[in-house]
């Protein structure tokens, strides 16, 4: 089964048994929520829509997005991301995983964000032994 691994360079520190998922995050200057949807596939991650609350400093709404419900929808034309390589540090915060109808914290798979590993890939993998928490309704495979 394919899924979504996280990790640095190739090695795997966790495991998300997903076929899509939306990432979503704070701006740390304005604050502003960002979501991104993306579909897993054996060539990569799959950027569909994506939606932002607003505008602010180094954030521009692109070009052609339309205001839905509170929010700026819009699509990017990329190739599958192999990796999809994020920043990560403590003074960010931290990302948000979103996949059947709920979100979650990178830090619950990952624990919290380290100076020491500023930062993160995420790629589509074959799943092995499952690495994410089952008892947190999140799925046991």
């Amino acid at each position: 089964m394919i899924g979504l691994c996280m990790g640095l360079a190739g090695a795997v520190w966790a495991q998300v048994p997903t076929a899509e998922f939306t990432l979503a995050w704070r701006h740390t200057i304005e604050k502003v929520r960002w979501e991104e949807d993306y579909r897993v596939t054996a060539e990569g991650l799959l950027l569909g829509e994506a939606r932002v609350k607003g505008s602010g400093a180094g954030m521009e709404i692109p070009d052609g997005a339309e205001l839905h419900e509170g929010s700026w929808h819009y699509r990017r034309q990329l190739p599958p991301l192999q990796p999809l390589r994020l920043g990560r540090t403590p003074e960010a915060g931290d990302y948000q995983l979103c996949f059947d109808q709920r979100c979650r914290s990178l830090s619950d798979w990952l624990g919290p964000p380290q100076a020491s590993r500023p930062a993160l890939e995420l790629w589509s993998c074959e799943l092995g032994s499952p690495s994410f928490p089952v008892d947190e309704g999140l799925g046991n495979g």
